[in-house]
């Protein structure tokens, strides 16, 4: 399974971002997949996932301002980010696994950037 993923970039507070993931292999459709974010100097935490039964889990710093959906069609995930703030700044990294904490395979990370 190979997950690539694109978007990010450079925004100012308040703007908006939109992250993709798509993913290789025969497992995205049986699979929870989704987002985590590394700060610098923090451990990689959770964003936001979403299960094949489009069950969705956030992290409270990002509810209400982030929305993940998936098109198991397209073995696709995206995260639309509104409502910036610098503290979302950090490399975001797509996972697929069995569930939010289970990480099977890691897509290679895009960072975000969000400036005051």
């Amino acid at each position: 399974v190979q997950l690539q993923a694109s978007g990010g970039g450079s925004v100012q507070a308040g703007g908006s971002l939109s992250l993709s993931c798509a993913a290789s292999g025969r497992i995205f459709s049986v699979s929870a997949v989704g987002w985590y974010r590394q700060a610098p100097g923090k451990q990689r935490a959770l964003v936001a996932g979403i299960t094949r039964g489009l069950v969705t889990n956030y992290a409270d710093s990002v509810k209400g301002r982030f929305t993940i959906s998936r098109d198991n069609a397209k073995n696709r995930v995206e995260l639309q980010m509104n409502s910036l703030k610098p503290k979302d700044t950090a490399v975001y990294y797509c996972f697929i696994g069995p569930g939010f904490g289970q990480v099977s395979y890691w897509g290679q990370g895009t960072l975000v950037t969000v400036s005051s």
